[in-house]
């Protein structure tokens, strides 16, 4: 998709953070399994924004590490010192060089924040345009005076009169302008006010005194909520997890009891799968239609076909991929393996770095010892095969189609097709043994007395 207009986007993400109280960068504590940033920086991306600027403090070499990672080093600029909202977005000007066509600032500390909440501003091509909000509890918030449909100012609650005070559409602090205008008036902002900084607010009053369209477009509370504390990241998570919730059901997905889920951002769930109370999702989980996850089962960087049922108490890690109507059980670990139709795990195994055929049973217990303590490898159980329960199968090693895996076996070479393997020590029935040891163990206890 091509915008009729180019845009751009510069997201401030210099802020010192000292209220979260924690070593990582305020920015990069993530929301639904990823950073506050990344949430930013996927909007712009969605706006279909050809230059990404992310503003980052001296003070923070971690998020300019993470913005270079992500968009290359083109895309960082630096505020230093930090002097206010207006400041840092100048310190966009030089990295945005010749670009033409509109601008939005954004925040890398409002996760919540969509490309549809933005998308209004860049609806007109002219003058700036504001994303306010409306709060029954405006608090510390910069007020937005209107006259009629024109915004006239941003008062900063701090420098506000009684009468602004009670207003209740406040400012989100996102804004949009083409990218001449934009810098053309920061270049007239002042510091002179109660915090002796750069405000980019006050663009919007010297837009109207050079008789510039001045707007707003709302979007909701929670969409623009910043995150400036541990309490209002976890304020976040919630309302993230509350969203992504409704849109699964609104879907198709049965959430028994969706309070109890936890999701990533990228969790994909098919319709007419059902999600038991307490699973957690994390980065990477796909799940197709007709599934079900039962409760306490975490699954992460995994894939789970259609008519597949996973736990409870299952952990499914990256790389674990379900194919239909696999059962994996009870406290059962599944990491880099392949299970092919009808597989089953049910109970209490571990299964790393291999592979399952279709209609093969794996007994409880039963161990993939996939690891020597310098190198991996591999374990191959056949189509319809059976593993016996409490088994280890010592990779690299192939357990044919069809074979059968006697219980307590402790596997170390391959197992033909078909063939029956014990490798367990035989054993001895000596009659009459059992009683001897115990009035042994008796009279010794005895005269310890």
């Amino acid at each position: 998709m091509t915008t009729p207009h180019p845009r751009a986007a510069i997201i401030l993400a210099a802020g010192q953070g000292t209220r979260m109280k924690s070593p990582l960068p305020k920015v990069l504590h993530p929301v639904g399994h990823r950073a506050m940033l990344d949430h930013a920086i996927d909007a712009a991306q969605a706006l279909h924004c050809e230059r990404i600027v992310v503003v980052v403090g001296a003070h923070s070499p971690e998020v300019r590490a993470h913005v270079v990672a992500r968009l290359g080093e083109d895309a960082v600029a630096v505020q230093d010192p930090p002097m206010g909202t207006g400041h840092a977005v100048r310190a966009a000007e030089a990295v945005l060089g010749d670009f033409i066509g509109q601008v939005v600032v954004t925040y890398g500390d409002v996760p919540l924040l969509r490309a549809p909440d933005i998308e209004a501003v860049f609806e007109t091509h002219d003058g700036v345009t504001v994303i306010g909000f409306e709060t029954a509890f405006p608090g510390a918030y910069g007020r937005l005076v209107m006259d009629g449909e024109t915004l006239t100012a941003i008062t900063e609650a701090k420098e506000a009169s009684p009468e602004v005070l009670d207003i209740t559409t406040c400012n989100s602090g996102v804004m949009a302008a083409p990218v001449g205008l934009l810098f053309s008036l920061l270049a007239e902002v002042t510091n002179a006010n109660a915090k002796g900084e750069y405000y980019l607010t006050d663009v919007v009053e010297l837009a109207r005194k050079r008789g510039e369209p001045t707007r707003v477009v709302m979007a909701g509370e929670d969409a623009v909520m910043g995150v400036n504390s541990q309490n209002e990241l976890a304020i976040a998570e919630s309302v993230f997890q509350e969203d992504m919730a409704q849109a699964f059901m609104d879907a198709g997905v049965t959430l028994v009891d969706p309070k109890t889920v936890h999701f990533a951002w990228d969790t994909q769930i098919g319709a007419g799968s059902t999600i038991e109370p307490y699973v957690v999702f994390g980065p990477g989980a796909r799940v197709a239609e007709r599934a079900r996850i039962r409760s306490f089962s975490h699954v992460e960087g995994a894939s789970i076909a259609s008519g597949a049922e996973v736990g409870p108490y299952a952990r499914l890690r990256p790389g674990a991929d379900l194919g239909e109507d696999v059962k994996v059980g009870n406290f059962v670990e599944v990491k880099n393996v392949r299970m092919e139709k009808g597989a089953k795990a049910s109970h209490l195994s571990y299964l790393g770095d291999g592979s399952v055929g279709a209609g093969a049973n794996i007994g409880a217990g039963t161990i993939f010892c996939n690891y020597d303590g310098f190198n991996k490898a591999l374990t191959t159980v056949g189509e319809g095969a059976f593993v016996g329960s409490n088994s280890s199968l010592v990779a690299p090693v192939t357990i044919g189609a069809g074979a059968i895996v006697g219980s307590g076996s402790v596997i170390v070479e391959d197992v033909p097709a078909d063939a029956l393997a014990l490798a367990r020590g035989r054993q001895v029935n000596k009659a009459g043994a059992g009683a001897a040891f115990r009035d042994k163990a008796k009279a010794k206890k005895a005269a310890r007395k």
